[in-house]
């Protein structure tokens, strides 16, 4: 993850711990960290306002699907990863091409799943 300034990662997860882990991922990997949202209304309104590269979008926030949420950060433009300790099977068919990791996850895993999303930042969405 190199470019002129730290990329910005959204982080939308709801267990604390989890979120923790992934903020550290991210802080490793020289990323800033935006949020986290433990709750979908905190999510929603980053996802509408907040100025970020990537966001990770745990698929259940708080007993909420975050679809919502991914519609809007499709139509900024703004690419995504799904983390779930579900199925990837729960994605909605609209979202399949999506990166979609199974907690638990290990740093190495999620290192490239975010190397791929944002060498393909520019065109499709990427699936890992």
């Amino acid at each position: 993850m190199h470019n002129d300034r730290s990329p910005r990662v959204l982080i939308v997860e709801d267990e604390t711990m989890i979120s923790m882990l992934i903020e550290d991922m991210v802080c490793d990997l020289g990323g800033h960290v935006v949020g986290p949202a433990a709750k979908f209304e905190q999510a929603m309104i980053l996802a509408l306002q907040a100025d970020f590269d990537l966001a990770v979008l745990d698929v259940n926030v708080d007993g909420l699907v975050v679809y919502p949420i991914a519609d809007v950060l499709r139509y900024r433009g703004i690419p995504f990863i799904f983390v779930t300790g579900y199925d990837s099977s729960v994605v909605p068919q609209r979202y399949q091409h999506n990166c979609v990791l199974s907690k638990p996850f290990s740093h190495q895993t999620f290192s490239d799943a975010l190397r791929e999303v944002f060498a393909n930042s520019s065109g499709a969405p990427a699936a890992c």
